[in-house]
């Protein structure tokens, strides 16, 4: 009986035993996936979160390094003499001259270009052209001086017409067309806006001093340009006859041959 019991007492526990293991063994098993789920989407969420702190903080930098870049001055290409101005001397109703000097300070060529608030008084030579590394020129400006509405000297006041002048950096050497800044739009830079000032000729001063010395210089450099270029090959003398360095001296021995002949008779 002690037997029939243990065993019929066995049975119900093993079964007792049976029922709670198979929920437990769910409920765990649930719980896991539930866990590992939520940890994954954690991780996700996580991982989007530092994407998109990344993206905002890139954002962040960019914009900082260009308003960064904004406070900064531009970099010239040119450099300017004079700087900032244009002096012309005051005769009123005559057409006047002005000078002004620039040169190339990068290590490519730059192509330049004049623009002004008053085309139909002013002009610029050259308008425009290209620069080597380090090489510089003296352009001209002309205008026309309007006479005085109340018999008023500007001398040494500022005038309403500018002047401006631009750049483009080249990739190499080439012809200068003004179309180059068109096609380019995004490399141009305004290297500088001249203000026009009137200068009394008939005082000294040392502007209108170094004003003349330009001027001077530009009319050389234009005569200069204006000269053939020296010919360095062979001279052509008479109708075709092509004379070089070893006939001449051929010709010299020859005479000189005949003129120790005549000697020696």
């Amino acid at each position: 009986m002690a037997v029939d019991e243990q065993k019929s007492g066995s049975g119900p526990e093993g079964k007792v035993w049976s029922l709670c293991k198979m929920p437990f063994w769910q409920s765990s098993n649930g719980s896991s996936s539930s866990s590992s789920s939520s940890m994954h989407n954690s991780n996700v969420y996580q991982q989007n979160n530092t994407q998109q702190l990344g993206a905002r903080s890139t954002a962040h930098s960019s914009n900082v390094s260009t308003m960064a870049k904004s406070f900064l001055p531009t970099r010239r290409r040119l450099r300017l003499d004079p700087a900032n101005k244009l002096y012309f001397p005051y005769e009123p109703g005559k057409q006047v001259r002005s000078a002004i000097s620039i040169k190339n300070t990068c290590r490519s060529h730059v192509a330049f270009k004049f623009q002004t608030t008053a085309p139909k008084s002013c002009y610029m030579r050259p308008p425009g052209g290209i620069l080597a590394p380090g090489e510089s020129l003296i352009a001209t400006v002309f205008k026309f001086v309007e006479p005085p509405e109340n018999n008023e000297r500007p001398v040494d006041q500022k005038s309403k017409v500018k002047f401006k002048i631009m750049s483009l950096k080249l990739n190499g050497e080439m012809d200068y067309v003004p179309e180059l800044f068109d096609e380019q739009k995004d490399q141009v830079a305004v290297e500088q806006i001249l203000q026009v000032v009137f200068l009394d000729p008939e005082r000294p001063s040392s502007a209108l001093d170094k004003l003349k010395l330009q001027l001077a210089e530009a009319e050389a450099a234009l005569e200069a340009r204006k000269k053939p270029p020296e010919d360095t090959g062979p001279r052509i003398v008479g109708e075709g006859l092509v004379i070089d360095e070893w006939k001449e001296r051929r010709e010299r021995y020859l005479a000189q041959q005949q003129v120790e002949g005549v000697d020696s008779l």
